[in-house]
């Protein structure tokens, strides 16, 4: 898998200030088919670790504080 570098290269971003990972919420790292998404070591947020997001959008549509936003290119729409 490849690393993603760079927040902005990412299609699913995690608002970090309505995550609660910090409170032990892992929902979204749970429901994804291709553990994409992890905890931050300091447990503070989720983020997107590799870049291979299949937009199938369970991370964002599961989310309890809709933290979660997939950016689906145009062109799958």
């Amino acid at each position: 898998m490849a690393l993603a570098t760079s927040v902005r290269q990412v299609p699913v971003t995690v608002d970090a200030d309505a995550c609660i990972a910090d409170k032990g919420c892992t929902v979204c790292v749970d429901v994804c088919p291709l553990d994409v998404l992890v905890i931050a070591d300091d447990k503070s947020t989720a983020y997107m670790k590799y870049d291979e997001c299949w937009y199938c959008l369970p991370c964002e549509l599961d989310c309890p504080k809709n933290a979660i936003t997939v950016a689906i290119p145009y062109l799958l729409r």
